[in-house]
């Protein structure tokens, strides 16, 4: 029998809605932000209530706006940004998810090796592998590139191994079965395991998308050419613009709309992303 304890509902309620409010309020600060006029930001006193200029200050920063606070049109990017998140995300889950099904489903030397040699790369930080990732890439001629952004970062020790616990949790007999039927490896892996992979492929999506789109010292690190800007550097080159005040309003703005997709991807996954965490019986 589950006993009625308001006090402890009231409690437990109260500690979510501290919990959002600490969260989110950092961003209805940057949201304010976005609204007032750059003075109100170097007054000394941060407004906590929107100003009358939301609509000026969004115009500004799609028009010229970024190019005063010293950085591309907003418009590239979110366009690199988004090329970036999508290439990395994509690209970790099909790497991972053909060489977990490798080191599953197939018989071959030293395969255990093999897979802990993957796994063992998740001790390494990246700041350890980070400089001679950067040698390579610079050597191979990737700077600049879309490549040099993400390519370096597509593997991932994290989705491989998630994908071989989940395949070595099917049981045997449906291989068999396919096997029986004359279902080679790829057609076992197409038919049978994609869609059974469906609610991991998307909660590791979401987390993956993130992680891209959030890359800041890797994109720092590796382009020169503003045409390959990122939306996070970007806005670190706008507060420490030299000789000049922040546009603080035009900053602010810049980090509400960076927020957007990400929020838009866990919006419209979100339940794909749950029963990906949760579900334990496919």
């Amino acid at each position: 029998m589950v006993e009625n304890r308001p006090w402890l509902t009231f409690f437990s309620h109260f500690i979510l809605l501290a919990g959002v409010v600490i969260v989110l309020f950092p961003v209805w600060v940057a949201f304010v932000a976005s609204t007032h006029d750059p003075r109100d930001m170097l007054s000394g006193v941060v407004p906590l209530w929107p100003g009358d200029r939301f609509i000026q200050n969004y115009y500004e920063i799609f028009v010229e706006g970024m190019a005063k606070a010293g950085a591309p049109p907003i418009g590239l990017l979110m366009m690199n940004s988004l090329i970036m998140a999508l290439a990395i995300a994509i690209g970790k889950i099909a790497i991972s998810i053909i060489s977990a099904f490798a080191i599953v489903y197939f018989r071959f030397p030293l395969r255990v090796l093999f897979f802990w040699l993957i796994f063992i790369t998740l001790m390494l930080p990246v700041e350890v592998r980070i400089l001679p990732t950067f040698e390579v890439t610079a050597g191979l001629g990737l700077l600049n590139s879309y490549t040099g952004l993400t390519l370096p970062l597509i593997a991932s020790a994290t989705a491989t191994f998630l994908f071989r616990q989940f395949y070595m949790t099917i049981p045997e007999e449906l291989s068999e079965a396919a096997r029986i039927d004359g279902a080679g490896p790829m057609k076992f892996f197409r038919d049978i395991l994609l869609p059974l992979s469906r609610t991991n492929i998307a909660g590791l999506f979401v987390i993956l998308f993130i992680y891209g789109w959030n890359q800041y010292l890797w994109p720092l690190l590796v382009t020169t050419d503003e045409g390959y800007y990122t939306i996070v550097i970007s806005i670190q080159r706008m507060v420490s613009v030299p000789d000049s005040e922040p546009l603080w309003h035009v900053i602010m703005a810049t980090v509400i709309l960076a927020m957007i997709p990400p929020v838009l991807v866990v919006v419209f996954m979100q339940r794909l992303f749950i029963k990906g965490l949760v579900e334990t019986e496919k």
